[in-house]
């Protein structure tokens, strides 16, 4: 008995060791050391750290020396036979080459005439069949496609429906528009006439002349940030049909015809109630030229070796990039997406490489694995998961994810700053919720928020951010995160709007569930499968 009672001591006093050990190095990771970090990578000069751009290239600069200043191993093999801790990929951008509508002797070119949408290239300039298909609408009682064959031809459609003299509308046959006037409409129109064998689709905006021009104008200095990038070259997955808003004078031209004939095709629409599709036929030629631009990116990567455990390996992520600068110049600093969860990653790496410098190294070894592509579709992680793990996924533990923290979001304004949302805890491991709970209780009591961590969570946070790459080859995640506001994605998202000592308590809640974690004796259990 008295042994037992010795040895329970004895066990208590290693506990009590380990955690003041935890503490102090925790105490390491501080509000003020967050800020000097932020207020480099979130400056104006970053360029708002878009992927591919000088801007994120220089932030993976400074990440890198911080990494290097605390002495984590550079373990990316480059070509000359090192090792760095840059892990370089290739992003393929989606661009036009030759483009334009030729329609009754004229020529309309992209962007300057016409918005489009759909992944689609003619790589040859093709000549196509045109037909006037009045609003597109398919139902019961009215039918636009019920005297015409589309096949393989491009179709001219109005946008909205069809309307009476007396106000009332046709579909509804009273003053309330139905269903076809909705923001879901033409979305709905476009599939039916895909489905019906088009081989290009005109939509005809129903804006004034000038309000088109100004929405051109916008698409067109929108267009260079919104193109998407892929890992992957993209020209062997583009199809053949597009979408196309153009003007009721270029639709015109494309069913070779006068502006005036086209109007008195819908003035018949309205007046009788009755489709008038077929009216109008024409023919075009074509030529949608579809490029790859290749750029460079890179995740920057820095390794602390455990001990006796160190093949296996827990992950500490964030993504560095953010969404670059406006068309009318305005720098998008991105200091709480995701500048915040950086410097976190780079906060805590320090707290762990000073334990190891001091003789309390972690016993698994850990990987800060701060990603850049995020913004353009989760591509960083997704090239370090699924194409180059550096190191091996079987032998991976975990990944704790830090994407927007440090900010109080709409829901909790005025109510709590002492929160944090937790997801993904308990989707693939029940031990991994637990310690995560039992961490927040014994050293940090925050409110952990769970609200995004459920199936029916309409904005679908658990899939949006990095740790989902893990996630989907069965490692264990956690996702921190406070929560979403007013200046997400815009100029406003800045560091003077950071509350660092909320985003000190939330590194500090990572770092100790982390510290057990690589600590513990058994590798964590996947023992659920929760959606």
């Amino acid at each position: 008995m008295k042994y037992s009672i010795f040895s329970a001591g004895l066990l208590l006093i290693a506990q009590l060791a380990t955690a003041q050990t935890a503490t102090d190095y925790a105490n390491t990771i501080s509000a003020a050391d967050l800020e000097k970090h932020l207020r480099v990578l979130a400056a104006d000069d970053m360029q708002g750290r878009e992927t591919g751009t000088e801007g994120q290239r220089k932030a993976a600069d400074y990440i890198a020396k911080q990494f290097a200043a605390e002495n984590l191993q550079a373990i990316v093999k480059t070509d000359d036979g090192k090792t760095g801790y840059f892990q370089p990929f290739k992003l393929y951008q989606k661009t036009w080459g030759d483009f334009y509508v030729k329609a009754d002797g004229k020529t309309y070119t992209y962007p300057k005439d016409f918005i489009v949408n759909g992944l689609f290239g003619v790589m040859q300039e093709a000549s196509v069949e045109t037909v006037f298909a009045g609003y597109g609408i398919l139902t019961d009682k009215y039918n636009d496609y019920a005297k015409i064959n589309i096949q393989g031809k491009a179709v001219v459609i109005l946008e909205g429906e069809p309307k009476k003299a007396n106000g009332n509308y046709v579909i509804s046959n009273s003053d309330k528009a139905s269903e076809w006037s909705n923001d879901e409409s033409l979305r709905k129109k476009v599939t039916i006439a895909k489905d019906k064998g088009a081989e290009q689709i005109f939509i005809v905006s129903a804006e004034s002349p000038e309000a088109y021009r100004r929405l051109v104008a916008e698409r067109s200095a929108l267009m260079g940030r919104f193109n998407r990038l892929s890992l992957r070259p993209a020209m062997e997955k583009i199809g053949a049909v597009g979408t196309f808003l153009i003007t009721q004078d270029m639709a015109a031209a494309v069913l070779n015809t006068t502006t005036a004939k086209l109007q008195s095709a819908v003035a018949k629409i309205n007046k009788t109630g009755k489709t008038n599709s077929g009216a109008l036929k024409g023919k075009i030629s074509l030529k949608a030229e579809r490029k790859d631009v290749q750029l460079e990116s890179s995740n920057v990567l820095g390794f602390l070796e455990g001990t006796d455990k160190k093949d296996e390996i827990v992950v500490i992520s964030s993504h560095y990039d953010h969404i670059g600068v406006n068309p009318d110049g305005q720098v998008n600093n991105g200091a709480n997406d995701d500048g915040s969860g950086t410097v976190s990653v780079i906060e805590i790496a320090q707290a762990f490489a000073k334990a190891k410098a001091e003789g309390h190294g972690p016993r698994r070894s850990m990987l800060f694995l701060t990603v850049s592509g995020e913004e353009k579709g989760l591509l960083g992680s997704e090239y370090y998961t699924d194409m180059n793990p550096v190191l091996p996924l079987e032998k991976t533990v975990c990944d704790l994810n830090i994407d927007m923290v440090g900010r109080v979001d709409d829901l909790h304004e005025g109510k709590s700053d002492n929160y944090i949302y937790v997801i993904g805890s308990d989707k693939l491991s029940s031990e991994l919720h637990q310690i995560s709970e039992d961490a927040n209780r014994k050293y940090t009591m925050m409110e952990l928020d769970y609200k995004y961590n459920e199936p029916s969570d309409p904005q679908r946070i658990y899939y949006r951010s990095d740790h989902y790459n893990f996630a989907k080859h069965k490692i264990p995640i956690i996702f921190y995160f406070n929560g979403l506001h007013a200046d997400y994605h815009r100029p406003g998202d800045d560091v003077e709007k950071i509350n660092f000592t909320l985003a000190e308590k939330s590194a500090r809640l990572v770092f100790y569930t982390a510290w057990e974690i690589v600590n513990r004796e058994n590798k964590l259990v996947v023992d659920s499968n929760k959606p």
